[in-house]
This record gives structure tokens, C-alpha cells and sequence, in this order.
């Protein structure tokens, strides 16, 4: 895939393609339709297949200093996107003077002007352009007169008959609900980052830890986790079987939020490797310990219980960042 952030950056190739628009946090099963509805129109028109969205996500740009809610940073969603067979991804900057183009400038400057647009796909609630004027009936009127076809995809219904939305993948996060996060998105919620130098408290009591900050990241619920933790590898990534903690760890009295990881069947130094981290099954709530022998027990207990989750599921030697399937959810 080829990742462009200026129009100056594309080449003809790319140019007169079918693009699928959106923001795509989390890349969920709705998405995913509007993503794939792209794809079947560039396959049909043998046209380049493209996604454009949008850095820094618009809430964050309009809300500053909102508290996390990113389900999938930059580096993230442009991998899941990847993985859809996505030649070109577009990552608009959105900035003031990109939020202050009226809805016929995104079409003639960016959709036209930059992209040559030959199709456009969109969910159906999609809106842009300066107040939010930019609707699918002016897009649709856009193309009938300029010369582009439109595909509005319909909302994507879950089983109980609610729309897949980033805001239920949230909430179930902080639900401590992450497998049913994961029924949402058709893929495990993962967050990533560089392992940094703890206080080597787990060491201390027999199970060391790789710590993570989440950064921008949306905060799961505290607590344990069973999770599968996928490390660098040349290029590629090597999974291997875990047990988290995110929290503040009020048995050491500590009030920052961290991140902690313990590979079950690994002795090796993750420090400042690249870490991916996806949470498979919410254990236990976070809870102060009456000394370490008691946490140490509890740890041993979190440890049998995370192995025997993560065997009742199958995972393929690199479960990459669309899996697992439907039947695994059980």
C-alpha cells in the first residue's frame, strides 16, 4: 500500500481511483463495508483502489484536551487498512485551513483537483466540509454534474440489530467487555508502543513485566487481561501468549496509568522494542493486595487462569490484525 499525505506525493497511477472517505477509528465491521464496497467498485472499473481519512482525528483537532479516545492511532489504522488490499491510503492533515474548505471545495480541490476521483464511497451519515454541510445528497448531486459515481453504504447491522460505531467498541472497552469489542471491530482491539523501564517490580516477584503508556490510545477498563502480544521480528511479527495489567497499581501506591505485559512462555528484553498488545479476555478488576506474598499468589492465579483462556482459542502462528474469525468468539 502506498501511504500519501500531500497530493503532491501522488503519482498517475493513483490518480482516477475509487475512494473509499471516512475517519475510520477502530476500522470496525462497519467501516470495513464501506472499505470493501470501495474495493469491489475498483475491481469491477480496474481502477486503484484507495482509502482517504484524516490526521489528526477531527474530534481531537476541535477538543484538544479531551481525555483519549483513540481506538486506532495512525500507525494502527494504517495497517488495518493495509490488510484490506488497499493500494493508497490518503492521510488528509486536518488542520484549521483544511477545516474551513466549504463542501464544494473538498470536492473540486481535493476529490477532483487531487485524487481525479472516478468513484466515491461513503457511510451513510458521512458529512465534511466547513459546518458539516457537505452531505451524501450534495455528494451524490456533486458526481451526477461532475462526472463521478457515488456508492452510499447503508449502516452495517450488528446481531441485535444496532449499527456497528466506534462509540459501542468504547464502551465496551470500558466495560471490560474486550471479546465482545472485538465482535465490533472483526478484529482483537490492540494498543502498541515502545516498552519502556519500569520500577522492576515484577521482576521483584518472579514475573517481569514490559510496560506501556498508552498515550493517545482510549483507556480499557482496569484490571487484568488475558492478551496475545505480537513482537518485532524482521519485519514481521511473533505472537506469544500474555497477561495484563492496566492500572495505577495501588498496592505500590502509585498513581500514573501503566500499562504492564508478562509473557508466559518467553525470557527475553523487550525494552524499547516495539510492542503490539491485543486484548483477548478481561480477567479480574485492579485491586489493592495486603502485602506481596498476597499480590505474588494473585499473579500465580492470573497466570493459570490467562493460560487457560488462551487455550480454549485457536490462533493462527501470525493472527495479524484482522483476526480472529466469528466462531472463535465463543
Amino acid at each position: 500500500m502506498r501511504l500519501i499525505r500531500h497530493c503532491g506525493e501522488l503519482t498517475r497511477e493513483h490518480r482516477g481511483c475509487a475512494v473509499a472517505l471516512g475517519n475510520f477509528d477502530g476500522v470496525h465491521l462497519g467501516h470495513q463495508a464501506v472499505i470493501r464496497a470501495a474495493g469491489a467498485v475498483a475491481r469491477a472499473q480496474n481502477l486503484p483502489f484507495a482509502v482517504m481519512t484524516f490526521e489528526p482525528h477531527p474530534r481531537a483537532f476541535f477538543a484538544p484536551h479531551q481525555e483519549p479516545f483513540r481506538l486506532t492511532p495512525f500507525r494502527v489504522k494504517a495497517r488495518l487498512i493495509e490488510a484490506m488490499g488497499v493500494d493508497l491510503c490518503f492521510m488528509q492533515h486536518f488542520d484549521q485551513a483544511f477545516a474551513s474548505q466549504t463542501a464544494g471545495e473538498f470536492v473540486e480541490d481535493l476529490l477532483l483537483g487531487c485524487l481525479n476521483v472516478r468513484h466515491v464511497v461513503t457511510g451513510h451519515d458521512y458529512v465534511f466540509g466547513r459546518g458539516r454541510q457537505g452531505t451524501t445528497e450534495f455528494l451524490q448531486a456533486e458526481g451526477a454534474a461532475k462526472g463521478f459515481g457515488v456508492t452510499i453504504v447503508p449502516a452495517a447491522l450488528c446481531a441485535d440489530g444496532e449499527p456497528y460505531s466506534s462509540t459501542r467498541v468504547r464502551e465496551c472497552l470500558l466495560g471490560s467487555k474486550p471479546d465482545h469489542a472485538a465482535r465490533l471491530l472483526g478484529h482483537y482491539w490492540e494498543v502498541e508502543g515502545r516498552v519502556e523501564h519500569g520500577d522492576a517490580r515484577g521482576r521483584q516477584l518472579g514475573f517481569p513485566t514490559a510496560n506501556l503508556r498508552l498515550g493517545e490510545y482510549q483507556r480499557p477498563d482496569t484490571g487484568v487481561y488475558a492478551v496475545r502480544a505480537g513482537i518485532d521480528a524482521g519485519g514481521g511479527t511473533r505472537w506469544l501468549n500474555g497477561v495484563a495489567n492496566f492500572g495505577r497499581r495501588p498496592t505500590f501506591d502509585k498513581t500514573d496509568e501503566l500499562f504492564e505485559v508478562h509473557l508466559l512462555d518467553a525470557k527475553e528484553d523487550l525494552y524499547g522494542r516495539h510492542l503490539r498488545v491485543a486484548l483477548i479476555e478481561h480477567l479480574r478488576p485492579e485491586r489493592k493486595f495486603d502485602g506481596l506474598d498476597a499480590l505474588r499468589a494473585q499473579i500465580a492465579a492470573d497466570v493459570a487462569q490467562a493460560r487457560a483462556c488462551l487455550a480454549r482459542r485457536s490462533f493462527p502462528a501470525d493472527p495479524g490484525p484482522m483476526v480472529p474469525a466469528a466462531e472463535d468468539f465463543s
